[in-house]
């Protein structure tokens, strides 16, 4: 198209310019690597809710999925139950969250035995949260201190593959972003393969903070992760306690939308599908999904990546 039809279409060339390029999602390769995080699940519906989700997202072939532990050890037996049976059932690759919050060094073990033995060899490992909201961390006196300590303690115990978590816009309780990657970089010299970043709502917010763990001789993947909003409010919330900044655009795009899902659910999708290419076309060739155990959100955004079906490999388990 010529600059004077392009003229012709709008009054602001730039903008039909933008509009009349290639389309966005036009032919991607899908050569992505994609990822879920689920939470166990605490009743008899959540459960139902929990493997349609798993069952829709399996097909797409994830690299690993992994299930969330609970403030305090509070979800331990249905985050182990839920981790067990994805690896039993599924042709996935289960990862269990792992925390050291209220539980000794030998207590900590021991569930990461117990994940051993069901053929788990992913622990996603985090300092974790008091359960009492707003308390502040304190470390149980014969536990590990932090998630680097968790990170070695597991490596004693067996060749597990372990990942850790990352926050782009810096955790709140760090003294700011180099403490953040100071204390980023003692997990990964601990023996970390992997760092899962807190949720984030700007590509900008993730570039940076790859630039920075760069400069700092980090060479381990640092994976985005991915939040879908598909509760507007919970979200507030989440990133209220996070430190994840919601852009004043992204807060002005769901005004109104309160009382309609199914509009909610597509600004959603098309928020998250832009970011994750917009991080596509700057190298990002791997994503976390915060699924929320819900598969809808994620799975449009996958299959817009260019991800598509792939055949089961693992006949589920009687």
């Amino acid at each position: 198209m010529t600059n004077s039809s392009i003229s012709q279409l709008a009054p602001n060339p730039t903008e039909a310019r933008r509009a009349l390029e290639e389309p966005l999602f036009a032919d991607l390769a899908g050569d992505v690597g994609i990822s879920f995080e689920f939470f166990p699940p605490k009743s008899e519906k959540m459960e139902t809710q929990l493997w349609e989700a798993i069952r829709t997202l399996e097909p797409l072939g994830p690299d690993f999925v992994s299930v969330t532990y609970g403030a305090g050890g509070s979800t331990r037996e249905r985050t182990h139950a839920t981790v067990a049976r994805i690896q039993r059932e599924t042709s996935m690759n289960a990862a269990a969250h792992l925390t050291c919050v209220e539980a000794t060094k030998a207590e900590i073990d021991q569930v990461a035995e117990e994940y051993w033995a069901a053929g788990v060899r992913h622990i996603v490992a985090l300092r974790g949260d008091m359960p009492t909201l707003g308390q502040p961390y304190q470390a149980h006196p014969g536990g590990y201190e932090n998630a680097a300590a968790l990170v070695a303690g597991l490596r004693k115990l067996h060749p597990f593959e372990i990942s850790v978590a990352a926050y782009p816009e810096c955790h709140p309780e760090s003294g700011g972003h180099d403490a953040d990657i100071d204390n980023l970089k003692r997990k990964i010299d601990a023996g970390a393969s992997r760092a899962i970043t807190q949720f984030f709502f700007s590509p900008e917010a993730y570039f940076r903070f790859r630039d920075r763990v760069a400069a700092a001789g980090i060479t381990a993947q640092i994976l985005p992760g991915i939040l879908p909003v598909s509760n507007v409010a919970q979200t507030r919330k989440f990133a209220g306690l996070c430190g994840a900044e919601i852009p004043a655009w992204m807060d002005r795009l769901f005004e109104g939308l309160d009382d309609h899902p199914s509009a909610r659910q597509l600004v959603a999708a098309t928020i998250a599908a832009e970011m994750c290419r917009r991080l596509y076309a700057g190298g990002v060739k791997d994503f976390h999904f915060y699924t929320l155990n819900r598969a809808e959100l994620a799975y449009a955004i996958c299959h817009m990546l260019g991800v598509r079906a792939k055949p089961a490999t693992k006949v589920a388990a009687a």
